[in-house]
This record gives C-alpha cells, sequence and structure tokens, in this order.
C-alpha cells in the first residue's frame, strides 16, 4: 500500500484533480481509498455523482466516541474508489484539524486498511494550511509522499512553497517526503517558467501538466469525474499522465 497526500492553495482544483487521479487510478485495477482532509467535506463528491457523504466528525457527534462503524464512514464511489470525509467542527467552533486527527485515528481504530486493502490511499488536504491537525497527513505512518498542485499565479505558488517548505522542515522527522508538483493551468503569463522555478527551489519535479480548457468546469457541474463525462479527451489523457507521474515517483510500485 502506498499513501500519498495532496496539497494546494484553496481553489486551485485540487480536490477536483485527487477525485480524477483516484478515478485514474482505480480504473487501472487499483484499490484506491481517497480521504478528504477539509471541513467543507467536498472532497469526494465528485466520485459520488456530486453528493456528499456523512462525515467522520459529525457522525463522531451524532453517535458518541465508538459507536461509529466503517459501514457510516466509507461510501463506494465511481470505480469503486472508497471514500471517507473527515469533516470539521460547527462553524465559528472547534478546530478543524482535530476532525482531520479523529478520521484518520478512527480509520485506524476501526481496521480500515486492513478491510479494504486499498493499494492506494489518498489524503487530500485544505488549502495550504501546514500546522495542526493539517499537516497530520504528512506524518510518519500516513503518507509517504506529498504532492502540491499549483497554477502560475503568484498567490498559488507562494502557497505551494510553503507547502514544500514545510515538506522540506518535516523530513528530518521521518515525514512524507516531496513527490512532485501538479501545474493546473490557469492562463497565466509565464506559467511554465514560474512552475518549474518552483520545482527547481525544491530539487523536485513537474509530474504532470494540465491545461486549462472547459472539460473540467464541465465535469464539475455534472458533478463526475472527467472520465465518466469526457471520455478520450486531451484532459483525461492529462489526468492519466499525472496519475502516471505519481506510480513512477514511487518506483513504479503503482
Amino acid at each position: 500500500m502506498i499513501k500519498l497526500a495532496i496539497y494546494g492553495k484553496g481553489g486551485i482544483g485540487k480536490s477536483t484533480i485527487s477525485c480524477n487521479i483516484s478515478a485514474a487510478l482505480a480504473r487501472g485495477g487499483k484499490r484506491v481509498m481517497q480521504i478528504g482532509c477539509d471541513p467543507k467535506a467536498d472532497s469526494t463528491s465528485l466520485l459520488r455523482g456530486g453528493d456528499r457523504v456523512p462525515t467522520v466528525l459529525q457522525l463522531t457527534r451524532e453517535k458518541g466516541i465508538g459507536k461509529v462503524t466503517l459501514e457510516d464512514i466509507v461510501y463506494e464511489g465511481a470505480y469503486g474508489v472508497k471514500c471517507v470525509e473527515a469533516g470539521g467542527p460547527v462553524p465559528g467552533l472547534g478546530c478543524a484539524g482535530r476532525g482531520i486527527i479523529n478520521a484518520l485515528e478512527t480509520l485506524e481504530k476501526l481496521g480500515a486498511y486492513e478491510r479494504y486493502q486499498p493499494d492506494v490511499v489518498i489524503y487530500d488536504v485544505l488549502g495550504d494550511v501546514v500546522c495542526g491537525g493539517f499537516s497530520m497527513p504528512m506524518r510518519k505512518g500516513y503518507a509517504d509522499k506529498v504532492f502540491v498542485v499549483t497554477s502560475g499565479e503568484k498567490m498559488a505558488v507562494y502557497a505551494a512553497a510553503n507547502i514544500c517548505m514545510a515538506v522540506d522542515n518535516f523530513k528530518g522527522r521521518g515525514y512524507a517526503s516531496l513527490g512532485g508538483i501538479i501545474l493546473n493551468k490557469r492562463g497565466v503569463e509565464n506559467e511554465d517558467e514560474a512552475a518549474s522555478q518552483l520545482a527547481n527551489d525544491f530539487n523536485t519535479s513537474i509530474i504532470g501538466t494540465i491545461d486549462r480548457n472547459n472539460d473540467i468546469p464541465y465535469a464539475d457541474k455534472m458533478g463526475k469525474t472527467v472520465f465518466e463525462v469526457c471520455p478520450e479527451s486531451v484532459t483525461q489523457a492529462q489526468l492519466e499522465a499525472v496519475a502516471r507521474g505519481i506510480a513512477d515517483s514511487f518506483g513504479g510500485a503503482l
């Protein structure tokens, strides 16, 4: 089993890319589990036809600690991907990072990985927050590698650099290593150059590029993955290339 975390600035398309990577790997015959680590709890919705699943934190509040089962929190999505959402607190109350900690600890205690035996676990993590519970997917025993989604926009590159710096600072503790950059283009000037400079600054590489087009917004509107609504498209091929890039970063272990 390999485990990876996907980080990036809010609104950069991280969850959409996560869902499509999950779909690409599952279509290739891999058992995939995607864990949404965002209080909005919408990470896996494209794998569920636009529907959201009950979150671990929500069900823990409703049922009580120790009363939640795997059947309560693990749902099947497109291509058999297992979908989990950590969830978050009532807005304005509590710590959002605690939802991630609770979800990951609950999955472990319930033996989710032994039961479902995923080949790949993907943690889709909120924005560029890399402290407290939001850094938990980077920690030893969770993700093996971190992949950062960015465009060439100034704030996206800035956020991506902060994430890469956090990974670099954590590496001495045996945490996840940096797997590479995923460039989700927005059509800004010198976009390839900005992403290449970011990769060079952190001694990593761009593992895949997704051009700006109408396929992803259309698929998002339909509540589905690109593989379901835009088959044989250039975008599908580019998303498959990202999935291959991730596999290559693990030495072809996928």
